[in-house]
Parts: C-alpha cells; structure tokens; sequence
C-alpha cells in the first residue's frame, strides 16, 4: 500500500480541554477497520489528536453501488501495517512511547473486523501493552467526548458531560440511547427495519447518484423543494421511540417507478432528494422529542443532546437536532465532520475512556459481527 494511496487526516492540539484526573497523560493507539475503511490514530488523555489516518476503500467499492466484505477484507490486509507505520511516524512516536493498544472487536464486517483485532492483539502482546477491544458503537458514542460543536457553529467547543441524550445514526444503526457513563447504555428507541443511512444509500442508488449515497443527497436537497413530493413518516402519529424507515424507502422507489423517464432531470432529483430527506428528518425529531418525554430520560436530566455516526454528517439533521436541543433548554453536540465516519481516533478515544476505568483485555477476545451496547 503506497503512502500517496492514504488519505491523512492530521489535526492540531486541542487546548480547550484541561487534564482529564491528576493521572499521567495516556497515549492510545487505535485501530478501526470493521468497514471500508482502514484507519489509525494516536490520541492522549488530555483530548489531543496526535496524529489520524484514514485509508479509505471507497474507490473500490463505488462500482458495486455498495460495501463487498471480501473485497474489504483484502484491501484491510494490505492497508494496515502502512496506516499505523503512517500513524505513529506522523506523531513522532515509537511504539514504545505507546501506553494501551485499541481496536475495534466489533460489530462490523467480520473478515476486517479480524484483521484490525488481530493487528493490535500482535503489537500488544508482542510489546507487553495493555489491550482494549472497543465496541465499534461505544467508539460513535464516546467521541463527542473527544471533540465535539454546535452544528451552527463548528469553532465552539462542547464539553460533553454523563449522561447525555444519544441520537447513533450510521449506515447500519439508528438507535436513540442514554448514555449513563462508559459502558453504560440504556436503549431508548431503534429502526425495527432499515437504518437511516441504508436509506440513504438505497435513495442514491435509485437515482444514480453513486456511493455513498448520504452526503451526495444531503447536497442535492439543499438545492431542492422539500415540499414537492410528499413521504410518509412512519410511527411518527404513534407512542414510542422506535423508528422504520423502509417505508420512505418503498415509496421513494414506487415514486420513481410511476415517474417518466424524461421528467427526470436534474431539478426532479434535486426536489427528490429534498423531499425525501424531510422526512427523514421529520421521522428523528419526531421520535427524539417523544424521547424526551420518557420517564427513563426525564429521570436521568441529560444537560446535552448529541448526534453521532455517519449520518451525524448531514446538515439537515444537525440543523433540526440543534434546533430541538434549543426548545427543550439542553446543548446540542455533534462530532467535527471527519470523526462522524469511522475512524481511528475514536477508537482510540473509546481505549483510553475504557482503560481509565480498568476495562482492558485480561483473557482471549473473539471479535464480534453483532455486539449491541446494551450487552457492553
């Protein structure tokens, strides 16, 4: 794997952060790979980005429309040692210089999922350091910690406090969670079918707009009339949290089947994607707000409300979240946008969280292709 085939993501210290204990600082090196994308960083104890590198597959899969496990379990292969060589080369640090190892054990891909555990389990054993295997999840849902701001404005700095309100939107999860404390979930609501980011995509897909399909309809729908065509919004006129977004799905695809060919053009598509993505919007805010009124989260008081994963990059769900956050008199957080994907720094983020209150690998772990956060 040639360094020009990386994508490297390097950010700056982050001074807004004080010393987290009076404990020394803690040097992490994590490793993501449950997907498409094969990442590292090194991240401190005192909220700092060393260094984050990402090497992402996208290229190879953009031709199949979607993720193909065996392809990226091959590319994950040839990527990993380079990204943390990469890594640890960009921080000006050794090996040595590294306190704990953290990879991704799961959920995910499980071919690459392996490869990553098996990667860090190596260096770890072979170099004597203690070991974490990080919830892919618990990492989407511990890195506002890291690094967090307003949607309206990404130079304010959040410090994100237990517990807090959790919207996890990505391509296969969409789940509304209190987060107590580390390891300490308590489920709310989820999609009983489709994630939102499935729904994205399969949107994309429809309209031939490539993969991944969330950011290209986030950008056309800006362009576009959200009240051209109508979607429907699923359980939004029932009690509960729970989301389904296959139905929008079905209607997107039955919209388009009626629809002559010639009279899609570039302004269809743009009012398509804007239609369709209001009701997505419409669908979490209106479950968030019944969530709100849950005798679980009245009782824990959240102060933050906050929207990670890969669907946390769309701004129109960071608009009617912050919004939301707003008239229920809470702050509203959400990951700068390059840590909304997976990435390395926020494993290694979910490793130093999970070290510092003694959650480190004592006996052999098998990675894990599902691992719900309520079983952490």
């Amino acid at each position: 794997m040639s360094e020009e085939k990386i994508i490297r993501m390097d950010m700056g210290k982050n001074t807004e952060h004080e010393h987290i204990g009076n404990e020394k600082t803690v040097l992490c090196l994590g490793i993501e790979s449950s997907c498409d994308e094969t990442s590292a960083a090194i991240v401190d104890s005192d909220r700092n980005i060393l260094a984050h590198i990402i090497y992402s597959q996208i290229p190879e899969h953009q031709k199949y429309g979607g993720v193909v496990p065996e392809l990226a379990a091959r590319a994950h292969i040839l990527a990993v040692d380079e990204v943390i060589r990469l890594t640890l080369e960009r921080a000006g640090k050794s090996i040595d210089d590294i306190d704990v190892i953290a990879a991704t054990a799961g959920p995910g891909l499980i071919g690459g999922v392996l490869i990553g555990w098996m990667s860090a389990t190596g260096i770890a054993n072979a170099k004597n350091k203690p070991l974490v295997a990080v919830n892919h999840l618990e990492g989407h849902a511990l890195v506002p910690r890291l690094c967090a701001a307003s949607a309206s404005d990404s130079a304010t700095n959040i410090n994100v406090e237990f517990p807090y309100l959790l919207m996890l939107a990505s391509g296969g999860h969409c789940q509304i969670l209190l987060v107590h404390n580390v390891g300490k979930y308590e489920l709310i609501g989820q999609t009983l079918d489709d994630s939102a980011g499935e729904a994205f995509d399969k949107v994309a897909k429809m309209l031939g707009l490539g993969y991944p399909g969330g950011p290209i309809v986030d950008k056309r729908a800006q362009l576009g009339n959200v009240k051209r065509f109508h979607f429907p919004r699923p359980l939004c006129d029932k009690p509960g949290c729970d989301f389904s977004f296959s139905g929008i799905k079905t209607a997107a695809r039955m919209l388009l089947d009626k629809t002559p060919q010639t009279d899609i053009n570039e302004e269809f598509i743009n009012d398509f994607c804007a239609s369709f993505q209001q009701s997505v919007v419409d669908c979490i805010t209106n479950r968030l707000t019944n969530a709100l009124k849950d005798v679980r989260v009245r009782k824990a008081a959240p102060k933050t409300m906050v929207v990670a994963g890969g669907v946390a990059k769309n701004s129109a769900i960071r608009s009617a979240m912050e919004e939301l956050a707003k008239q229920s008199n809470m702050l509203f957080a959400a990951p700068p946008m390059n840590l909304c994907t997976d990435n390395g720094a926020m494993i290694a983020w979910a490793g130093i969280e999970n070290y510092r209150v003694g959650n480190i690998v004592h006996e052999p772990v098998a990675p894990r292709p599902r691992w719900p956060l309520t079983e952490l």
